[in-house]
C-alpha cells in the first residue's frame, strides 16, 4: 500500500514530534508499505523518510521545484517525481497514494489535508485520510468541523469523513485494518 504522509519541514520542534516520524516511518517499512511524501530535507519529513529507508523501505518522494531551487531536495528516495508546484505536487501525491496520514505539520500540512478531504467530499477519490490528533495537535480543526455541523456548513452525516486518531497505536492499527 502506497502510504502518503503530510507533516512539518520543520526541524525546530519538540523531539517527541519527531519521534512520531521515526515511529511511522519504520512501521510503514517493516509492513510492507510504501512512504509517498514530500521530498523535502527537516522536521518530520526527514525522519520520517530517514526511518522508512534505514528499515529496507521503498520511498517515493514528489517535490516542487521551488524545494529544489531552495537546496531541500531529500536524497533518500527510491523514486522522485519533480513537479512545478505545489499544485501538482498535492495532485500527484493524491493519485499515487491508497491513503493518507497527516503528522502534526503547518500551513503546507493543512492545504494538503484539506486538499485531500475537500476533493474526497466531491468524490474525486474514495481513498482514507488519517489525522493523527497527537496530545490533542489538531483539536481545533475537530472543534471547527462541529461548529460548521451544527450551523449546517456540513452535512450531519458526510460522506467522506476525516478519520482523526490520538494514538500512534491507534493509526497503525487502522492502517492494518484497511490494507488494499
Amino acid at each position: 500500500m502506497n502510504i502518503a504522509v503530510y507533516c512539518s519541514a520543520k526541524d525546530i520542534i519538540p523531539e517527541e514530534y519527531l519521534q512520531l516520524g521515526d515511529t511511522l516511518g519504520k512501521w510503514i517499512a517493516e509492513n510492507g508499505h510504501t512512504l509517498v511524501y514530500g521530498a523535502a530535507t527537516g522536521g518530520l519529513m526527514s525522519r520520517v523518510s530517514n526511518a522508512a529507508r534505514n528499515a529496507g523501505g521503498k520511498v517515493i518522494g514528489v517535490v516542487p521545484r521551488r524545494i529544489i531551487e531552495a537546496g531541500r531536495l531529500a536524497h533518500n528516495c527510491s523514486k522522485i517525481y519533480k513537479l512545478v508546484n505545489m499544485s501538482r505536487r498535492k495532485q500527484k501525491m493524491r493519485d499515487l497514494a491508497d491513503c493518507f496520514v497527516c503528522l502534526p505539520g503547518s500551513y503546507g500540512t493543512l492545504d494538503e489535508m484539506f486538499d485531500v478531504i475537500a476533493s474526497g467530499t466531491v468524490n474525486e477519490h474514495r481513498k482514507p485520510i488519517y489525522i493523527l490528533n497527537y496530545k490533542g495537535f489538531y483539536e481545533g480543526i475537530r472543534i471547527q468541523t462541529v461548529h460548521m455541523k451544527e450551523l449546517q456548513f456540513l452535512p450531519v452525516q458526510e460522506h467522506y469523513v476525516p478519520v482523526f486518531v490520538e494514538t500512534m497505536d491507534e493509526l497503525t492499527q487502522l492502517l492494518t485494518e484497511n490494507k488494499n
